[in-house]
């Protein structure tokens, strides 16, 4: 029986990849003096969005920040609300007595906006977040279990990437792979076999809240 849902943000929570990519874009073109490709961006991903601007423009990375943030916050019109069914089931599963738990690879001043924006600022109990150094999702799965009093075969991790189904079986966690949003890669998802695969935010919900 699970007792603590974690979650990823970007994908699962709301469909906010294409807002970064393009956030991106608009901070890193001017130094650049070219438009950058989605490739460019996207093979750049493992830290948070500092360690992106860093890899991109690291001569200009103060500037650089400043101006994602500044993007990131102004193109949030390009995802306003989360995926339907979010809001409803971190309400209904925090009534059931879950523990919901944040885990993402953004850094703490994205996931901010993004939770201001989606209007969910109080709906989980612990939030983690990304590092510039490199990926650190298996270590804050680990710390989100001994945080909630939370054995790994209490927790389901929920996320839409590749990297999110080795990092919650790197923690000895299982994983629903969240195929919901415009970003995804099913056949590499596939592949690494999540314990269980969910095309909509009310598949999931029958496995955690099934009446």
């Amino acid at each position: 029986m699970y007792k603590t849902l974690i979650y990823d943000f970007d994908g699962t929570i709301g469909d906010t990849l294409p807002i970064c990519i393009a956030a991106f874009r608009k901070a890193v073109t001017p130094f650049l003096n070219r438009e950058i490709t989605d490739g460019e961006i996207v093979s750049t991903f493992g830290p948070s969005e500092e360690g992106t601007i860093h890899a991109l423009i690291p001569d200009h990375f103060d500037d650089g920040i400043h101006a994602y943030w500044t993007a990131y916050k102004e193109l949030q019109y390009m995802a306003p609300k989360p995926f339907d069914g979010i809001r409803e089931l971190l309400d209904d599963s925090a009534k059931a007595g879950f523990h919901n738990v944040l885990v993402t690879g953004k850094a703490l001043t994205s996931a901010e906006i993004s939770l201001e924006q989606y209007g969910l600022t109080t709906d989980f109990k612990l939030i983690l977040t990304g590092s510039p150094k490199g990926p650190n999702k298996p270590e804050n799965i680990v710390k989100a279990l001994k945080e909630t009093n939370t054995t790994p075969d209490e927790a389901l991790y929920i996320g839409d990437a590749p990297s999110d189904i080795t990092s919650s079986h790197a923690a000895n966690v299982k994983i629903a792979a969240a195929l919901w949003g415009s970003v995804i890669e099913p056949e590499k998802v596939a592949a690494l076999k999540p314990d269980y695969t969910c095309h909509s935010v009310a598949e999931f919900r029958q496995i955690v809240l099934p009446n």
